[in-house]
């Protein structure tokens, strides 16, 4: 554009000759040659030479601020380093052994003044001044100035600060530290002053200075040199071009402006038409004498004449001229000192603003399936993902979107063969269209597009539902509403994975006037195809998440046990992304004693839920042996190990089994609770008043890992009391700390006079995440006791004669409790069992009968060999005992206590 310019003006100011001169000025036709040319550019009469003139400025100001600004800063440096030495050493000798005592003596000249010479020498300074409190000096370098006034700032000293300073002293200007001498007791005794002089100061960078400068004057010299170099290469560049290859260049631009497919048009200043390309004359239609008529009078549009008239900045502003849309672009000639005026820049945009809207449909699209691929299938369930459908569809691509699947699919099933489908998912740019609402079960006639489609597997267009036979057919009340509503066309697509078809997807369009045409259908059959995936896979998931449940749930108590102790309430919640392994149980024991466990096996799935239940049946089965909660825990952590052993990769050596659990045995008769855990959350006890506390029971290992024991804590509730145990799912999650969770139970716990059943439903309130990630097992249980008039108990001496008394005291007791019709059973098996303790145990023993939902009978005694029931032959005389017992009561056992063992039978009330 500048070479048009400069045609153009040329053509009115040309002055013959101008350009040979300067060629031949530069190729030395006239007696100068390249060296001549180099030193008049460098003589600071060219561009080139006021180029190197001012580079060579700017290198030398630069040289000379580094050298100054690396001078001070070492001198700053080296009067900071001085300062520091000074105080180190001055604090140093200060401190030192000796000083404070020689300060106190009758010369302390003679004993500081050898010392503080040394110590000058090896610390490298200039002088140590050792004083008194009244800046007398005691040493010195110079011995002519020991017993002068020290020169310098003492009253900070002696008030207990250091003081560093510069100041002019007897050896000339220094920088010194004074700092003060304390006897024990804190009192300023004396002073020592430590310095450097100035000239030693400063030699660091007097001694750097030839250094620095001989850096300099390098530095000076090559950019001195690179900037000549710099010079002559511009030099070459602006003066080769003489007359001839001037006018070529003339010639090229002449044939490039009018042969390029852009129109150019060159305005002067006061608006005349200069200079317009062919295109910009084919663009525009100008007049075969445009060129010098103000732009005003050439026929354009308005809006295109003002532009060009004015001269004003323009980027791609579109102007239609005739049947074409313009796009022009305009800027000032004179920003570089050029003649003023503009020019512009002429493109036809017709044809692109057609490819670019086409661009621009294309590009929507792609968005719209990278959103679907993002956004549909963000979680593992059918309804949620068929409902991300429509909300990515709507309104970018139809303004009604509703998914039909069949039931089966809903349930995680494959759906049979037929057209009955439930709405699922419905979404649109309003809420009152008269399409079917979600939940409601279709049944489509065979000559509507969702039965092809299901039937065909294909997708199906219906540009105009109001011709639409075939559609119509499928309810006429409800599909004559929708066209009224103002839906006028319909794409079908199945929701199909390889052969299987589980619904349809139907896109409605009511606000675009035009119907969906063929684009519209493989946009769409590709968005379906996306989400069928994903459905799929929601599909299989909640089929093999239903059985999992369904395992879990049947591995899982179905009622709680009849029993006296407690007052029972719980809640279990699976997870929503995995079924888990969390469990829990009631188990009553012998002695109205009641266990209450809670587990929770690491992992999620099958295998977990199948790990949980192996964990329950072992833990029936170890309270059948009514094992302390520590033994019963020891034995579970073997167990687990074993089943880590039997689940243990071939090609691995870890784990692939753990489990936490919780085991607690109340006894209502003392109301004392024993209670182990293993690597488990610890358990929440409620007071009767309502507060929350969590009793200090020993963590333990989690169950497997073996080799560590497990202890036990005893707790005492009152009656009323409500003890809490649940899973780690509860109070943690990923974006919960299991302290915050622990906190927040309190508080949800807190509170009297509540159920326990009221106290889980808080809880789950308080704490329950919306979508758990984890299983819930949440158990309450509230404390009974049992009364001093339902336990009766009686001390039996170690003799034969004692059997008895003791059917006496039980005949009495019985008839106090009105079970005098058990009177004979009763007595016949205490006989046995006391008789079998005096014969073959130790003492002491004692016999307990509890009133509960049976009459329980015990016989304690110290020796820890238990009984065995044998079937005695005809003619033995004896061995029937404990095989009458068995035959009399309902369920008899042995368990075993710190001071011996416990033989017991119940029997059922009347």
């Amino acid at each position: 554009m500048v070479g048009l310019l400069g045609r153009t003006r040329a053509q009115s100011t040309r002055r013959p000759g101008t350009a040979h001169h300067q060629r031949g000025s530069h190729d030395g036709k006239h007696g100068h040659g390249p060296s001549t040319g180099l030193r008049s550019a460098l003589g600071g009469r060219s561009v080139a030479g006021q180029v190197f003139v001012l580079q060579v400025v700017i290198v030398l100001l630069l040289v000379i601020a580094a050298v100054v600004a690396l001078v001070l800063q070492v001198r700053h440096d080296s009067t900071q380093e001085a300062r520091n030495r000074s105080l180190a050493v001055a604090e140093t000798f200060a401190n030192a052994p000796g000083t404070r005592a020689a300060l106190g003596s009758p010369h302390p000249t003679a004993l500081l003044q050898p010392s503080a010479e040394a110590a000058r020498k090896a610390s490298d300074v200039d002088f140590i001044v050792v004083m008194n409190t009244d800046a007398i000096r005691y040493t010195h370098p110079k011995p002519d100035r020991i017993g002068k006034k020290f020169i310098g700032t003492t009253a900070p000293v002696l008030a207990g600060h250091s003081v560093t300073e510069q100041v002019n002293g007897t050896l000339g200007p220094l920088v010194q530290a004074t700092v003060p001498v304390r006897a024990p007791d804190g009192r300023v005794v004396g002073m020592v002053s430590a310095g450097i002089t100035t000239k030693n100061v400063g030699g660091a960078a007097d001694h750097q200075l030839p250094l620095l400068l001989g850096a300099a004057a390098v530095a000076l010299a090559l950019a001195t040199a690179s900037t000549a170099l710099v010079s002559r290469r511009l030099l070459r560049q602006t003066h080769g071009l003489g007359p001839y290859e001037m006018t070529r260049m003339y010639e090229h631009h002449d044939a490039v402006l009018h042969s390029v497919r852009e129109g150019v048009i060159i305005v002067g200043a006061e608006g005349q038409l200069l200079l317009a390309n062919d295109e910009a004359n084919r663009l525009l239609d100008l007049p075969a004498d445009a060129e010098g008529q103000h732009v005003q009078r050439l026929g354009l549009d308005p809006g295109t004449a003002e532009l060009l008239a004015s001269g004003r900045v323009a980027t791609d502003e579109v102007h239609l001229v005739g049947e074409r849309l313009l796009a022009v672009n305009q800027r000032p000639t004179h920003l570089r000192d050029g003649p003023v005026g503009s020019v512009a820049t002429l493109r036809d945009s017709t044809e692109l603003r057609a490819l670019s809207g086409r661009a621009d449909i294309a590009r929507e699209r792609l968005r719209l399936l990278y959103d679907a691929g993002v956004r549909i299938g963000t979680s593992l369930d059918v309804t949620r993902t068929a409902e991300e459908l429509t909300a990515v569809t709507v309104p970018r691509f139809a303004d009604f979107v509703t998914v039909d699947l069949a039931d089966a699919v809903l349930n995680g099933q494959e759906p049979d063969a037929g057209t009955g489908l439930r709405r699922t998912a419905s979404g649109g740019i309003r809420e009152d269209a008269p399409l079917y609402p979600v939940g409601e079960h279709i049944g489509f006639v065979p000559t509507t597009p969702q039965a092809h489609s299901l039937r065909t597997g294909e997708a199906v267009v219906e540009p105009d539902l109001g011709g639409a036979p075939g559609w119509l057919a499928q309810d006429p009340r409800r599909t004559a509403r929708v066209v009224d509503y103002g839906i006028h066309s319909l794409i079908t697509v199945p929701l199909r994975v390889g052969p299987l078809v589980m619904g349809v997807v139907n896109f409605w369009r009511s606000e675009k006037p035009d119907p969906f045409d063929g684009d519209d259908l493989a946009l769409a059959e590709e968005l379906v195809a996306r989400a069928a995936v994903s459905i799929d896979n929601a599909r299989r998931y909640t089929r093999e998440h239903t059985m999992a449940v369904t395992l879990q749930r049947s591995l899982l108590p179905r009622t709680l046990p009849d029993q006296s102790a407690l007052d029972l309430a719980y809640r279990y919640l699976p997870a929503q992304a995995g079924v888990g392994g969390d469990w829990f149980d009631v188990l009553p024991l012998p002695g109205a004693r009641v266990a209450v466990v809670v587990g929770d096996v690491v992992g999620h799935g099958l295998l977990a839920a199948a790990t949980m239940g192996r964990l329950r049946t072992a833990v029936h089965n170890f309270s059948a042996l009514d094992l302390p909660p520590d033994e019963l825990l020891a034995l579970l952590d073997e167990l687990v190990g074993r089943i880590d052993q039997d689940e243990l990769p071939e090609d691995s050596r870890a784990a692939v089994t753990g489990a936490t659990c919780v085991y607690a045995v109340y006894d209502p008769t003392t109301r004392r609770c024993t209670v182990a855990r293993a690597g488990h959350p610890p358990p929440a006890v409620i007071r009767p008043d309502g507060s929350v506390d969590f009793p200090d029971v020993p963590a333990g290992p989690p169950l497997g890992l073996g080799g560590l024991p497990f202890e036990t804590a005893e707790l005492e509730l009152a009656e009323g009391s409500r003890l809490v145990l649940y899973t780690d799912g509860l109070v943690e999650d990923r974006k919960r700390d299991i302290d915050v969770g622990l906190e927040l139970l309190r508080t949800a716990l807190a509170g009297a006079d509540r159920s326990p059943d009221d106290i889980c439903q808080a809880v789950l309130n308080a704490l329950l995440p919306a979508r758990p990630s984890d299983d819930i097992a949440l158990i309450v249980a509230r404390t009974r006791a049992l009364g001093a008039d339902r336990i009766a108990s009686w001390d039996v001496p170690p003799e034969p004669a004692a059997v008895g008394e003791v059917r006496a005291s039980v005949s009495r007791q019985l008839a106090r409790w009105g079970l005098d019709e058990m009177a004979f059973t009763t007595e016949l098996i205490l006989s046995e069992l006391v008789t079998n303790a005096i014969r073959y145990g130790n003492g002491p023993i004692e016999v307990r009968m509890l009133l509960d939902r049976a009459l329980i009978c015990e016989v304690f005694d110290g020796s820890s060999t238990s009984p065995h029931l044998r079937y005695a032959a005809t003619t033995d005389e004896g061995g029937r005992g404990l095989f009458l017992v068995a035959q009399l009561t309902d369920r008899w056992g042995t368990r075993y206590t710190p001071g011996g063992k416990v033989i017991w039978a119940e029997q059922p009330l009347p």
